[in-house]
This record gives C-alpha cells, sequence and structure tokens, in this order.
C-alpha cells in the first residue's frame, strides 16, 4: 500500500474514519484511507439472473447458481421490472424476434400451441420484454 500522492510506501497509522483505518505518509504528510473494492455484482450476472428467473427459477434456486444473496436476486428482478415500464412506450423497438412452437391434437388440421414474442432493445441493454400468447384452436 503505497501514499496516492507522493507513492511512497512509508506510512503509519492515523485514526479511523467512517470505520476505514486511516494512514499518514511519513515523507509527504498525506492523510489516506485504503479503498475498500466493491463487492457489487457485474451487469452480465444480473442478466444471467433475469434469464433464470425468466425460465421459471426462483429467487432462492438462483442464489445457488450465481453465489449471491436472493435478496440482491430479488432486488435485479424489481429493478428490471421498473425498467421495462419506463421503456415500454418511450422507445422504439429496433429488433423483434419472434419464435412459435406447434402441437398438432389428432391429426394435422388441428393446431394448439404458443408463441413467445422477445423483443431486445438493443446490445448493451439490460431490459428484455417477453410477452407470452396462447394460439387459438381454429375449428
Amino acid at each position: 500500500m503505497n501514499c496516492p500522492r507522493c507513492n511512497s510506501s512509508t506510512h503509519k497509522k492515523n485514526g479511523v474514519v467512517c470505520g476505514c483505518q486511516r494512514y499518514k505518509c511519513h515523507d509527504c504528510g498525506y492523510n489516506y484511507t485504503v479503498e475498500v473494492k466493491s463487492t457489487a455484482s457485474s451487469p452480465s450476472v444480473k442478466r444471467q439472473a433475469l434469464q433464470l428467473y425468466l425460465e421459471g427459477l426462483g429467487f432462492r434456486s438462483i442464489r445457488i447458481f450465481l453465489e449471491v444473496s436472493h435478496v440482491s436476486v430479488q432486488k435485479w428482478i424489481k429493478k428490471f421490472g421498473q425498467e421495462l415500464e419506463d421503456l415500454k412506450s418511450e422507445n422504439e423497438i429496433s429488433i423483434v424476434e419472434m419464435d412459435e412452437m406447434h402441437t398438432y391434437i389428432g391429426n394435422k388440421k388441428n393446431i394448439a400451441g404458443s408463441g413467445l414474442l422477445l423483443i431486445e432493445l438493443g446490445k448493451n441493454s439490460s431490459t428484455a420484454l417477453l410477452v407470452a400468447e396462447e394460439r387459438k384452436l381454429d375449428n
């Protein structure tokens, strides 16, 4: 640990500030604290949590898989939902991808199925809008 001002490695303890140890540089007399690294999860982990949630996993199952707190997962999902509400009517959609699944009942004339509409709001977006719709049988 070096002084941020003069890069000297000679220092001594100089009290505690907000629960963090303060140090004083012997060479320049500058007081500083050691920066604590953040425990925040990356956006990719948060997005993966959202994908797992949309696949049907619960908060505690996602917690075990991603090794984060289930409360964190719950807050991320809630935040994604709020972002989705904010983006729903404001932005123009650039990419729309549709996937449909068919199941034949009895013979090939009776088709039953469901579709899933996935709307992605850009490459670096943390929000995706999914809409599920069941297809009605034609008699």
